[in-house]
This record gives structure tokens, sequence and C-alpha cells, in this order.
């Protein structure tokens, strides 16, 4: 589900960003879900070794750092988090499920062109099945009948096609309220607002579903705050996952498979290291 910021007004976008904070732009619960635990572990091992990674486009990074300061130590720390445990507290779950359904289904259509774009036929029609049944059955989307016929939801955004087509990820971007991001993911966000419903839709309706996706997102973050606690560089530690995590999307979550001498000789490493650390 991409946030669509395009025709709002002033105080419309300022609080949408605001909300949006940390949650890379548009990334998604669904997105964050699928690839959490995986960037969580890779994240974490790698953090110490990317500060001096050349393969990480990051040439804005003291910049980015300060943003990064901003965002997570004022305006996550004290509005949107204290906003999102007042939404989880007062909303009962059965509620939430349907606002996040009615969300998530204003992005079928955007599903839909972008599974088209790179050739996935099947999925695309999915998206279109979906967005038909739960806007007509499922009321607007509220209920996601589609789900329980056996459619299920095909994320894609504009940047993925892009990441698909070769296109580079481009510099690294830590934006204020909106949180990591980069150059093919901006440009896919931007065209994804283009795209129907979103760009007609009412906008009080359009600030609705994206506040509620945002929430939802970073509700669905809490528990992962003690893994970004204990690492050395929480700067870094996001920074690698947010990497990890667009690289997971655009090969649609397909890892590739270490070889037996890679993994034999980072066994002989770990064993050489713990061999060190017993003689001192």
């Amino acid at each position: 589900m991409t946030q669509n910021t395009i025709g709002l007004g002033p105080n419309a976008k300022v609080l949408l960003i605001l909300a949006a904070l940390l949650m890379g732009g548009c990334a998604s619960q669904n997105a964050s879900k699928q690839a959490g635990e995986v960037n969580t572990d890779i994240a974490e091992q790698n953090t110490v070794e990317s500060a001096n990674d050349d393969g990480v486009n990051d040439p804005l990074e003291p910049i980015n750092r300060v943003v990064w300061d901003f965002n997570f130590e004022v305006l996550d720390r004290f509005l949107v988090k204290p906003l999102t445990k007042g939404y989880i507290a007062v909303t009962p779950q059965f509620v939430r499920t349907g606002l996040l359904n009615a969300s998530e289904n204003l992005g079928e259509p955007t599903n839909a062109v972008n599974n088209l774009l790179q050739g996935k036929g099947t999925d695309s029609i999915a998206s279109v099945g979906r967005f038909l049944v739960n806007s007509t059955v499922g009321i607007v989307g509220i209920f996601d009948v589609a789900s329980e016929l056996g459619l299920e939801r095909k994320e894609e955004d504009f940047g993925q096609v892009l990441g698909v087509w070769g296109v580079g990820t481009g510099p690294y971007l830590m934006l204020p309220g909106l949180g990591p991001n980069d150059a093919r993911s901006l440009a896919g966000t931007f065209v994804d607002n283009v795209y129907w419903p979103l760009e007609f839709v009412e906008s009080p309706y359009v600030i609705a579903a994206n506040v509620v996706n945002v929430l939802e997102t970073r509700a669905s973050l809490l528990d992962q705050e003690e893994t970004l606690n204990r690492s050395l560089d929480q700067y870094l530690f996001v920074r690698d996952a947010y990497f990890q995590r667009l690289a997971f999307q655009v090969a649609d979550g397909k890892v590739e498979a270490r070889s037996a001498e890679e993994v034999e000789e980072e066994a002989d490493d770990f064993s050489n290291f713990e061999d060190m650390l017993k003689d001192l």
C-alpha cells in the first residue's frame, strides 16, 4: 500500500509525513512482516562490518545520521509511538483489522499493474480479482473475502518494478518524517500515487487509509524495538535492514543459497575465533 500525498492540503501533508516516521515511505505492514525476521538477524550480524562496506551507497551519511536522530529520538519517541500505543489501546482488534483491510484494498489496482509490468500475469489477475471481490462483497474492502476464496495478496510497488528491470537503488536517503528511503523507491512512490483509484479517491478517505496503514505498520514494529536497542549502531542497523528488505522484495523472498564451501569456511572462521578467545 503506497502512501498518496498528491493533492493533499498542507496540514494533511504534515500529519501524514509525521505519521509516516520510520516507515520508509512506501513500506507496508505486510512487507515488514515478510522481511522483518530475515532483516533482524542479518542486519544485526552485519552492523559493524557495514561501517566500512563500500557496497552500501550512502554518500550522505553525516546528514542522514542527523536526520535519523531527529526522526527516532524526537518524532517517533514523542509523536508516532505514543499515537500508535493509544490507537492499539482504544481500538478493538476486529475494527483494526477491518480498517487495515479497507486501507490495503485501495492498493490492489497498483499491485495489479506492477505485477503485470514484471510479467507476473497470474498475480496481476489475482490482484484485480481481490479488488473486485473485496470492494463489493467485502464492503469497500473492510472484509477480506478474497483471501477466504484463495486469492492471496500479491503486493508490488513500482520501485520493485524498477529493481526487476535492473535499475539500482541510488543513494540512501534518511528523510525527515519519512524515514529510510532511496532514489529508486521515491520515483516508484511517485508513479504509484498516480495509479487509479488513489489519484481520484477523495482526500479525506485516502488520508485516513494511509494513517491506519502507518499506525498498523508501526504497531508491527513494536516487538522489534529491543533488537534495535541492542544494536551497536542503530543507524547502520536500520540502513542495512532497509537495503536487505529492498533486495528481499525485488527477489520475491528468494534468498540465494550458499555453497557448502562457504558454509564450511564460515564455520572454520568461527572456530578460530573461539580458539582465540580461549587463549585470551
